[in-house]
């Protein structure tokens, strides 16, 4: 019996906060490969909305029916020699628009130059969620209503996070 290496993988954002889309990208990495390590890449010169706590507890949550996903952080590192240090010889990004593609395929050319064995798998979406980003979701965040327009375009932990969040804020 020939045992094969387990296939591990990184797929890294922002996750600020996760979105069906996000949600898409983990469900389709997670059949692809052995282990998917879903990673909150946080950049100290961003202002983030929610705490890494907060969107660990959010992705843990979404993720709870893949037994194969963990989650994780990381700051202040490429993300190639992230993925270089957990074991993970594949880095998954998604394509949404043409200008996605155009970044994504110059960063995978650095990627390799810099870590020549960690490959870059992409996938494209469906078109439900080409247009969903964590921006957009968090620019509806407040006018009359949002709450119902928000829902979907957030999984349920998610929504009721930022329900439980805005009502906080709001006090």
């Amino acid at each position: 019996m020939i045992i094969s290496p387990m296939r591990r993988a990184v797929y890294a954002g922002s996750f600020d906060p996760p979105t069906n889309g996000h949600l898409w990208m983990i469900r389709q990495a997670q059949a692809l490969f052995d282990e998917l390590i879903v990673a909150i890449g946080v950049n100290p010169e961003k202002k983030a909305t929610y705490s890494v706590e907060e969107r660990t507890e959010m992705l843990r949550a979404i993720t709870a029916d893949f037994a194969n996903v963990s989650i994780s952080a990381f700051e202040n590192q490429f993300l190639v020699n992230y993925a270089k240090s957990i074991g993970a010889k594949y880095i998954i990004r998604g394509i949404r628009t043409g200008s996605d593609y155009e970044y994504e395929r110059s960063m995978r050319y650095i990627n390799h130059d810099l870590q020549s064995d960690i490959s870059t798998v992409f996938l494209m979406p469906p078109r439900e969620y080409a247009e969903v980003s964590s921006t957009m979701v968090k620019g509806m965040v407040g006018p009359g209503n949002w709450q119902h327009i928000i829902q979907r375009y957030v999984p349920i932990p998610v929504y009721h996070h930022m329900i439980k969040n805005q009502t906080t804020e709001e006090k």
